[in-house]
């Protein structure tokens, strides 16, 4: 069943990402114009000069990045005293980083700097890095691997560090992750992951009876600056699919029972 929904989910969202309903609506108004369809034609490339227009010139992704962004406050008052800090995948690009033998980090790399402040911070705290690979056809490639090289140069690797390395989504990362270092209740964990996603993976580590204290980092909205005007299809672009993207997998996750809340707002998993 895991496999089926990572498989499904991937597939279904390669369908419905921003970049591939311009580019089917694209295609689209140019066969029906080859077939002689002129008027469908006209429809269609109207569609596609509007979608152009709003996301040049309009930060949509942001104003549905916001409310997952500041669901949880940021630079939040932490324990006293941290049992472990866990840092989910998803910052560094394995195959690269395989392919030049450099850790290579992606537009997400403050997951893994906050994970070695927070490290600093918590020196007696166990240290986990949950992340395989979220591609569907280069399993062979863990981002444990892009981690740990990372993590030797940061001066990381006299600490004990477990790497979780088979996980696929966030689902797989707390379930994976509780097996390795089975937390307690009493415990005190740090979760680090975009501020984004934090919603998402509260909702699913409780799910598993993990609670954890949100550490979120990597905001993509300008909160205060949202009703403006600015022309930057690319930024724009990359900000919807990365909304809409989290958007789909709340749901998603809701309806097949992977998370007990929509969008949880606390902690508490009670």
């Amino acid at each position: 069943m895991d496999t089926l929904f990572f498989i499904s989910s991937k597939l279904i969202w390669t369908l419905i990402s921003p970049a591939s309903l311009l580019l089917i609506t694209g295609v689209g108004a140019w066969a029906a114009a080859v077939a002689g369809w002129h008027q469908l034609a006209r429809r269609l490339g109207s569609v596609l000069a509007l979608l152009a227009i709003i996301i040049s010139f309009l930060p949509v992704g942001e104003w549905l990045l916001a409310p997952l962004e500041n669901r949880f406050p940021t630079n939040v008052a932490l324990p006293a005293n941290a049992t472990g800090i866990i840092v989910l995948g998803g910052s560094t690009s394995p195959v690269l980083t395989a392919t030049w033998n450099q850790p290579e980090l992606n537009e997400s790399a403050e997951r893994l700097t906050s994970f070695a402040y927070l490290s600093d911070l918590y020196p007696n705290a166990q240290l986990v890095f949950s992340g395989g690979n979220g591609s569907i056809n280069r399993q062979d490639y863990p981002e444990t691997e892009s981690a740990q090289i990372l993590f030797s140069q940061l001066g990381l690797s006299d600490k004990a560090v477990i790497y979780e390395s088979q996980s696929r989504n966030t689902t797989e990362n707390a379930r994976n992750s509780k097996r390795l270092v089975q937390p307690k209740v009493e415990d005190d964990w740090i979760l680090i992951t975009s501020a984004y996603h934090m919603p998402r993976s509260v909702g699913v580590f409780c799910k598993n009876a993990w609670p954890v204290t949100p550490y979120p980092v990597d905001h993509h909205s300008e909160t205060g600056n949202l009703l403006r005007i600015n022309y930057d299809f690319t930024s724009n672009l990359a900000g919807l699919s990365i909304a809409l993207r989290e958007w789909v997998g709340l749901f998603a996750y809701r309806l097949t029972g992977q998370t007990g809340q929509l969008l949880p707002s606390t902690n508490n998993c009670n």
